[in-house]
């Protein structure tokens, strides 16, 4: 319709005069006049219309802004896929959110936007809208030329709807559609933010995980950075990647080689998955080496590393100079004490040997004092007693006897002097004397040894201490740093260096008796050895006397005619009668036979242990008249 100028609005806005676009917006819903019909100058324009003398406006203008629409995307040439159809005129794919009308929002678009799109567009392009088209043209071939387009173009739009409305034949398409995968490489550290940031927002759509965080900015918390980075290195996509040589299923002759196409095409699709990620990583590697925040936690960490490293060194150096400085006190100290220690023994040398003078000259001025006394005979006092006294007496009882014998003019007098220190020095013996036997005998009275004779009376040697001591005299040979210390402590019962060095040169030099190698086997061998016990009865029917009745050995050697003195100690009858054997006796002695046979080590003394009241000699004797016994009756019979 001509737009009449002469009609002016009250109030307008310059925007419109000029001819730009403005924005409208209202919160009520366009109502439609459907009861209304038109009318006036509406019902000419509707009949040239019906007519095909003039074209619809609207659906031209609704066709140009689709076709505006639809040029201003291009699908990338990233991947390839046969789900977008190619149209039958030309090589270009059709785009199905551009049919749709969705092409600002692509990706973004919801299911139910999908759904309203496709009802407004598919009622706006249905065939039997589109009866105007038809009449416009002038020949059949025209009108069945537009009719064609008419219904390719309306299948296109429901093949979209199709594609778009299932989640994974879109997921497929939304994996083909256009995408920047350039990676940035370098960047300025105050552009860092700037470089990468688009970029992970851009590869954040084919995340599975759709709460993405954000790389934030130069004062985000380094937790979260470090939330980002873990996010992106755990990184997982839905992105699908069909390729251009992938095998058409339904073009397969049979069944195996259908399956070697899925196994082909899945070989390709690894391959690009691999390569996806491979991609991913390397961005999220270029992001981490040029974050400004990751260096400067680096920095620090490096910065506290040295410093932790600087302090452990000095507190290693103040250790080391206080331990020299207390090892030199130490050295200092014992250098102190080892001087002094030197000093008190020269000290207590020289008052040792200034006593010792004293003491000598104290005996000889005893001994020329008692010279006269000992050339006259006086009090018969001799030459030993003299020396006696001068060996029992310290020095102050030797300077007050040498000084009340000089106090005495008389030899007489000077002798008895002499002769009571005699007499009170034994006095004094015997009483120390009769007080150590008192002691000794009331030790003895109470039940324990006296101390002489707990030293001269060693601790004997077990076997298991002997054994010890060999071994530790093997494990420890002759130049063994405190050699004897240490295997006394090896042996670990308590045994000084002197006992085992004694014990060296006595015990271990000793033969093993031979008498008890037996016994000794008999100790040693396995518990699980076969044994026989002998019956309760052979004592009583063989006459051997108990050891627990001395009543019964007295009645047992009377029926058997046999003096007690004649009988072992041990029990066993006499030489006259050991070559008996009772019933008992020989059943004990078959068992035994049979229990340990001949490659049985040690065989005849555990068939002689199993026997009562039989050596081996006569088991071996009784084993021989049997089997000969038994082969005179074989060939008797």
């Amino acid at each position: 319709m001509a737009v009449h100028t002469k009609f002016h609005l009250i109030t307008y806005s310059q925007e419109i005069v000029d001819g730009q676009p403005i924005f409208v917006s209202s919160n009520c819903l366009p109502i439609k006049a459907l009861k209304f019909e038109p009318a006036g100058h509406s019902f000419h324009s509707a009949a040239l219309k019906l007519l095909g003398v003039q074209e619809d406006n609207k659906d031209a203008d609704d066709k140009k802004v689709v076709d505006d629409k639809e040029q201003t995307y291009l699908p990338s040439d990233s991947y390839s896929s046969k789900s977008k159809k190619k149209t039958g005129t030309g090589d270009m794919q059709q785009d199905h959110y551009a049919l749709l009308g969705l092409g600002h929002l692509r990706y973004l678009a919801t299911e139910d936007q999908i759904r309203k799109s496709y009802r407004e567009t598919a009622l706006r392009f249905h065939p039997d809208k589109q009866a105007a088209l038809l009449l416009a043209e002038e020949t059949e071939a025209a009108k069945q030329a537009k009719k064609d387009e008419i219904e390719s173009h309306f299948k296109a739009i429901q093949e979209a709807y199709e594609v778009l409305i299932d989640p994974l034949k879109r997921r497929i398409y939304d994996s083909t559609d256009e995408f920047d995968d350039e990676i940035p490489t370098d960047c300025a550290p105050q552009d860092f933010f700037k470089v990468f940031g688009p970029a992970f927002m851009r590869n954040g759509r084919w995340s599975v995980n759709q709460s993405i965080p954000s790389l934030g900015d130069d004062n985000t918390p380094i937790k979260e950075v470090d939330n980002f980075y873990n996010f992106w290195y755990s990184f997982k996509s839905w992105r699908e990647f069909p390729h251009a040589d992938e095998f058409d299923l339904e073009q397969a002759e049979s069944r195996d080689h259908k399956r070697w196409m899925e196994r082909q095409n899945a070989k390709l699709t690894e391959k690009a998955r691999k390569e996806d990620y491979a991609r991913i990583r390397t961005l999220v590697d270029n992001a981490y080496k040029r974050d400004p925040r990751i260096l400067r936690r680096k920095e620090e960490e490096k910065a506290e590393k040295q410093r932790k490293k600087e302090a452990k060194f000095l507190a290693k150096k103040l250790q080391e100079e206080e331990a020299a400085r207390i090892a030199e006190e130490e050295r200092q100290r014992k250098e102190e004490e080892e001087r002094q220690a030197t000093e008190a023994a020269l000290q207590q040398k020289k008052v040792k040997e200034k006593e010792k003078k004293l003491l000598r000259k104290e005996r000889a001025r005893l001994r020329t004092l008692s010279g006269p006394i000992l050339s006259h005979h006086l009090l018969d006092i001799s030459d030993d007693d003299v020396e006696r006294l001068c060996m029992s007496l310290d020095i102050q009882q030797l300077r007050s006897l040498c000084e009340n014998m000089g106090g005495r003019q008389m030899l007489l007098e000077q002798a008895k002097v002499l002769r009571d220190a005699l007499s009170s020095k034994k006095e004094e013996a015997v009483d120390e004397k009769t007080n150590q036997q008192n002691a000794n005998g009331s030790i003895k009275a109470n039940g324990s040894p006296s101390l002489s004779n707990i030293e001269k009376k060693e601790k004997p040697w077990s076997k298991e201490e002997i054994d010890l001591l060999r071994k530790g005299m093997q494990k420890y040979p002759k130049g063994t740093s405190r050699r004897w210390e240490v295997i006394s402590e090896y042996i670990g019962t308590g045994r000084s260096v002197e006992e085992i060095m004694k014990a060296t040169k006595t015990v271990l030099l000793q033969k093993p008796d031979s008498s008890k190698a037996f016994d000794t086997f008999l100790e040693k061998r396995k518990p699980g050895a076969q044994s026989i016990e002998s019956p309760l009865t052979t004592r009583e029917e063989l006459g051997v006397p108990a050891p627990a009745s001395s009543t019964n050995n007295a009645e047992v050697s009377q029926n058997k005619g046999t003096d007690d003195q004649n009988s072992p100690a041990n029990g066993v009858s006499s030489s006259s009668e050991q070559d008996v054997w009772s019933a008992v006796q020989e059943r004990a002695l078959v068992q035994a036979l049979k229990a340990f046979p001949k490659e049985t080590s040690q065989r005849w003394e555990r068939v002689a242990t199993a026997v009562p009241g039989k050596t081996v000699n006569q088991c071996k004797k009784k084993f021989a008249l049997m089997k000969e016994s038994f082969r005179n009756k074989k060939t008797a019979v």
